[in-house]
């Protein structure tokens, strides 16, 4: 299952932090790394800090933005490490990986890891159904982006170890309505949008601030496939259509 998993590193700056983070990944098991608008990709600094991981390096999958790089994905966590105005569910790496590994028996899931000095922004996190937060010294908080890889995919190896395989078939046994995927619900929320818009709801309301807590709403319910096309038939229906686009 470790192979469902992406490691996503947005906007890096420093071609080091790829190549060490491949490293990372390659010590736990983890080979499916992506690369949102990367700032130097390919170059010699990811290589020699990747010390013999090459082929994650060189199988790297490079997109323009995260959306892109999500596709498909039925569950996401966005590191962070500050509070956001916006509710999300929050895990701290340990949780964070047993989620992630129990959703994969649905599909691909996904960490996302931010700039190295900004991290991630409120519009990317909407893409992500929690927000993973590694608890470290409040006096000196600051933690490389390739170390945060290396806490995440050790969790993710140790949560995939203590797992019977007993245990993932049951699963898959139990789970009949397979999760939306990143790329549906974003059909969803722009099908909304224009529902909202046709029946006059925003009025003098911001819906920029509306739609990012219902992205949030709908995230937190890991919302599936069978419930998308529930709600966009009713989105339909109030805008006078048969069914969704």
């Amino acid at each position: 299952m470790l192979d469902r998993i992406r490691i996503v590193l947005v906007n890096t700056s420093h071609p080091g932090n790829i190549g060490a983070a491949a490293r990372a990944m390659k010590n736990m098991g983890l080979s499916r790394l992506y690369l949102v608008s990367p700032k130097q990709h390919p170059s010699f600094d990811a290589y020699s800090r990747a010390a013999g991981a090459d082929d994650v390096l060189g199988e790297a999958v490079v997109t323009e933005t995260l959306a892109d790089a999500l596709k498909g994905c039925v569950w996401v966590g966005g590191t962070s490490a500050r509070e956001r105005a916006v509710q999300w569910s929050v895990y701290d790496p340990r949780d964070c990986a047993g989620v992630c590994l129990e959703q994969s028996v649905q599909g691909d899931t996904a960490i996302v890891f931010g700039r190295e000095r900004t991290g991630l922004t409120n519009e990317e996190l909407e893409l992500c159904n929690g927000l993973v937060h590694i608890p470290t010294n409040p006096e000196y908080s600051s933690l490389n982006v390739a170390a945060a890889v290396q806490v995440l995919c050790y969790e993710l190896r140790m949560a995939f170890a203590s797992q019977s395989p007993e245990k993932t078939a049951e699963n898959r046994v139990q789970k009949e309505d397979m999760p939306a995927t990143t790329d549906q619900l974003e059909g969803m929320y722009q099908h909304m949008y224009q529902m909202m818009e046709d029946i006059n709801f925003f009025g003098k309301t911001n819906p920029e601030i509306i739609m990012r807590r219902l992205k949030s709403l709908y995230n937190r319910a890991r919302t599936t496939k069978r419930e998308v096309a529930i709600l966009r038939g009713i989105f339909s229906a109030a805008q006078g259509k048969k069914s969704a686009d």
